[in-house]
């Protein structure tokens, strides 16, 4: 009867498993990119060889101490066995399992390292503790820190309730803005530290090192808002850079990088008067 029990509690626990793992808040996200949806498949593989590795070894040992417990006569071995038919038996099995892994694994990461034929470039580099964001050969530059009301909740008593504020500690004054459907270049670097540039939805992570460029890329197929951290430790603010990037579409996009090029003529206006104003006044002296 104890063992019907256990039986029966043992495989509704496995039949409710399928639905949790793909379904938990815990798993990892499949993500908006054709990259991450296949490192969520690599994952999930993975996990049901290693949950299907656990229900046998763990099946034959329960049986094991169930039938040939001591209460049912059963008497230890006490002879030193030696079959070479098992060795090779428990030694090739592994070594098959592993290339089976191995293979899809190594042609995705192969992928995610491909940055050629890139839509957009734009060079990264984490600060302590905001992240600076330029859209090469565009003059599109910008600096990128937590967001104000975040920023103001976070402070020691602050008198704001964390769990009012919409996306606490992910939030960020100005997002990054890329076009759906176009591929992105991402080269990282750091100025001070290193830090590490984490998207989930776009199964991104990459380190920005101090003297290094790393390269990584990202083609994200739904408009959305997507958000990020950095996870190197890289100082008493780290969990304070949080990362937020808008898909928009191909139009929009458009809108947004002629707006910015505009904020940045005019931005450089004043100073290019000035700096013609003094170079007429040092000739008008001479």
């Amino acid at each position: 009867m104890l063992n019907r029990k256990m039986l029966s509690a043992l495989g509704g626990l496995l039949a409710a498993l399928p639905a949790f793992a793909y379904e938990s808040s815990y798993n990892m996200t499949q993500g908006v990119t054709d990259i991450s949806r296949e490192v969520h498949g690599l994952h999930m593989t993975v996990f049901w060889v290693c949950v299907a590795i656990a229900v046998a070894v763990f099946g034959v040992m329960i049986y094991s101490i169930i039938t040939f417990r001591k209460s049912k006569g059963a008497v230890a071995d006490q002879t030193m066995l030696h079959s070479t038919k098992v060795e090779i038996i428990w030694t090739v099995i592994p070594v098959l399992i592993l290339v089976f892994l191995a293979v899809p694994a190594a042609k995705t990461l192969v992928r995610m390292e491909d940055t050629r034929n890139a839509d957009i470039s734009i060079k990264i580099t984490g600060y302590q503790w905001k992240w600076g964001y330029e859209y090469l050969g565009t003059g599109v530059s910008f600096y990128s820190t937590l967001a104000s009301t975040s920023n103001e909740a976070r402070q020691l008593h602050s008198g704001i309730d964390p769990n009012s504020v919409k996306d606490y500690l992910l939030e960020v004054d100005h997002p990054v803005v890329v076009p759906v459907d176009a591929k992105v270049r991402l080269l990282l670097t750091g100025n001070d530290v290193i830090h590490s540039w984490w998207v989930p939805d776009f199964a991104v992570k990459k380190d920005a090192i101090p003297g290094f460029i790393n390269e990584a890329w990202f083609k994200a197929e739904k408009i959305g808002h997507y958000t990020g951290q950095c996870t190197e430790l890289c100082g008493r603010d780290h969990g304070f850079m949080p990362i937020a990037v808008d898909v928009v579409s191909q139009e929009d996009y458009a809108k947004w990088l002629a707006a910015q090029q505009e904020a940045v003529k005019a931005a450089a206006a004043p100073a290019a008067t000035t700096a013609a104003n003094t170079a007429a006044s040092a000739s008008a002296t001479l």
